[in-house]
Parts: C-alpha cells; sequence; structure tokens
C-alpha cells in the first residue's frame, strides 16, 4: 500500500517525468504510423535485405513506443532499472502470480478461438521469417525481438505504474491507480476498445491482466513477473 503523499518538488518531478515518457512515446508514434509506416511496412516484406536487418529498424520503433522514454527518464534522474523491481526479491512468486493474471485472457482467447500454437513472439511481423533464417540470423534475431518486444514492453509498464502511483497514492492496499491507469493505456494503445459484449469482456480480461501483473509487481517489489508475461503469453498465443 502507498497512501505516503509526495511533496510539491517530487510531484513536479513525477510529473516532468511522466511528461517526457508521454512525449517520447507520441512522437515515436507519430513518426512510426505517419510518417514511415508505409516504409517499414515495405522493408518488412522485401526480401532482398537480409532479416536481421529488416528487424533491427522495426525493433527501434518498438523500443521507441515501449522503452525509449523510461530510458531517458532513468538516464536523467540517474535511477537504475534494479530501483523499479528488476531484483531477485520474491522472484518465483512474482512470476507465478504474473502469470496467473493471463488466465481469464486466456479462457476468453480460448472461447472465441483466437489462440494459436504456443510460440514466443509469433504475432511480431518478422518472427516468423526470423525463426525459419539459419544461424546466427535466427538467433540474433530472436534477440532482439526479446529485448523490444518482450523486456522493455513488460518493462515500460512497470516504471509507468511506478511513478503514477508515487503520484496518485492510494490508501486501499488492493487499489492502485498507477496499475489501472497502465491498463487503461494498454486497452487503448492495442485498439481493445467497443460497446459489444465481446469487446466488452476483452477490455475487462485485459485490465485484470495487466493491473494484476502490476499489483503483483507491487506487492512483490519484483517486475520480473511484468517482463515475463510480454516473454511468455502476449504476442506468443
Amino acid at each position: 500500500m502507498n497512501d505516503t503523499v509526495p511533496t510539491k518538488e517530487r510531484k513536479k518531478q513525477l510529473t516532468a517525468d511522466l511528461i517526457i515518457i508521454g512525449i517520447a512515446t507520441f512522437l515515436a508514434t507519430g513518426l512510426v504510423v505517419g510518417v514511415f509506416g508505409s516504409a517499414i511496412n515495405g522493408l518488412i516484406k522485401d526480401n532482398s535485405v537480409p532479416i536481421v536487418l529488416r528487424v533491427i529498424p522495426v525493433a527501434l520503433c518498438q523500443y521507441g513506443l515501449a522503452g525509449l522514454g523510461i530510458t531517458i527518464v532513468c538516464i536523467l534522474r540517474k535511477e537504475s532499472f534494479t530501483r523499479f523491481g528488476l531484483n531477485t526479491k520474491h522472484l518465483l512468486s512474482a512470476l507465478l502470480l504474473s502469470l496467473m493474471c493471463c488466465v481469464p485472457d486466456l479462457i476468453y482467447q480460448l472461447y472465441r478461438g483466437n489462440v494459436h500454437p504456443w510460440c514466443p513472439f509469433i504475432d511480431v511481423n518478422t518472427t516468423r521469417e526470423v525463426l525459419s533464417s539459419g544461424f546466427p540470423s535466427n538467433v540474433i534475431g530472436m534477440l532482439i525481438t526479446a529485448l523490444c518486444w518482450g523486456f522493455f514492453e513488460g518493462f515500460n509498464y512497470a516504471v509507468i505504474q511506478d511513478k503514477l502511483s508515487e503520484l496518485l497514492p492510494s490508501k486501499l492496499r488492493w487499489w492502485d491507480w498507477g496499475a489501472f491507469i497502465c491498463a487503461v493505456m494498454c486497452i487503448l494503445i492495442h485498439g481493445a476498445v467497443g460497446v459489444t459484449p465481446d469487446a466488452l469482456i476483452e477490455m475487462l480480461v485485459t485490465i485484470i491482466l495487466i493491473y494484476g501483473m502490476l499489483n503483483v509487481k507491487k506487492e512483490t517489489g519484483n517486475a520480473w513477473g511484468c517482463v515475463l508475461v510480454f516473454f511468455v503469453y502476449w504476442n506468443a498465443l
């Protein structure tokens, strides 16, 4: 439970941090979608370019969307990533409890028939070609993919939640404004918005997944569970 009200100076710092993360994310989104979108899509499909050389720019775009902002803030504030839960404290509990938060979403996806054979990052555009390429391209390509779509996408939520929760403290143990706002962000970013029964259920299970894993991170002090979810579940089924 975090019910400590930050000082006025700390509030300004936290607000500035979140603004920096937001600006970096929106600028990257604008560049990826509005400016370089067609070029990136063309590059992905250009088989004349080695697959690793195609993965790198696409991965950099993903890093810009989920990773660049928190990296800038951590450098400016001289904050280590370990400060946000990258440690061994309660590691096993964090990993298992975070995976349990995926169960409602998994059940819903199975009901909808949206589940395909499991493979980490298989829904990333370049993964199938990376896996079918020879050594060492397949290894290098998967490591880059895991870093940007696995580590940074999961850890991005952990850092943002930490700063939001400190800025907006809650007196209720199981209610966390940072986790809730991150869950809403995930729904908006991935376009899982609608008013039909199916869309409402999808939004609910997504909230349970993101809110749950971030609450696990808060309770255990360990963010590796957030990373694990994006390694073995998100984009994997």
